[in-house]
Formats: C-alpha cells, sequence, structure tokens
C-alpha cells in the first residue's frame, strides 16, 4: 500500500518561510524525541514478554537527533556493559538451533504498533510549535 501527498513540500516550504530553518529544525527535534520515547515505551513493553535479567530492557538507548544523509534522526540502539547489542538481531530473527525464540519479532511489533503514537507526536509537536 502506498500514499501519495500533494502540497507536502509546499506546506514545509511555507513554514520554513514563517518559521526560519532553526525553528523548524527546533520543531523537528522536538517531534523525534518525543516519537523516540514512545517507541522506546512500546518497546520496552515488547521486550517485557521474554525478561530474564532485565539487561535488554536498561540497555536500551536513544541518541540526540544528528544529520544522517541530508535528514534529522534519532538513533536506537543498545549500549551497556552487557553488550546486549550482540544478540538483539538473535532474539530477533532466530537462529538455526532455535528458528522461534520467545521475543522473535519484538522490534518490528513495536515498531507496527508505535507507528500512530509517532504520527501523533509529530502532530502535537508541529501544533506546539506554531
Amino acid at each position: 500500500m502506498s500514499v501519495k501527498i500533494r502540497g507536502l513540500n509546499k506546506l514545509l516550504d511555507e513554514l520554513e518561510t514563517k518559521l526560519g530553518k532553526q525553528g523548524m529544525q527546533r520543531i523537528s527535534d522536538k517531534a523525534l524525541i518525543n516519537a523516540a520515547n514512545e517507541f522506546v515505551r512500546v518497546l520496552k513493553s515488547e521486550f517485557q514478554s521474554f525478561r530474564d535479567t532485565g539487561a535488554s530492557i536498561n540497555e536500551i538507548t536513544i541518541t540526540g537527533p544528528l544529520w544522517e544523509q541530508g535528514t534529522r534522526t534519532i538513533k536506537i540502539h543498545w549500549t551497556g556493559p552487557k553488550g546486549r547489542y550482540r544478540i538483539i538481531h538473535l532474539n530477533e530473527w532466530g537462529t538455526i538451533k532455535n528458528p522461534n525464540p520467545r521475543g522473535k519479532g519484538a522490534v518490528a511489533r513495536a515498531m507496527k504498533n508505535s507507528e500512530q503514537a509517532y504520527r501523533d507526536a509529530v502532530r502535537k509537536a508541529i501544533k506546539g510549535g506554531l
């Protein structure tokens, strides 16, 4: 399924002329941070189903807004003393010996479940910035 939105570039250009480049970046950063926090909340609830020590939940980290390939981005990754980043992909995709672990697809489910919350966070940040 695809959606074609017309006039979005014109709307963004008008907002940029009204608020300025810095104002638009401030609004987009706020929207990204709010959306990332909502996604992390959903991700943590998905990880509760196969929680053992809680290290995978505790090591979820959000970077600040940064430029990546010309777009403003926030990265969500695993950083901490337990090194859970090494096994997150094993829980997400499974292995040859364990093709269906308890947490299989948790990140994908969290992404799907937080889509509407992301849109709401962006909408709220734009309304708040105007």
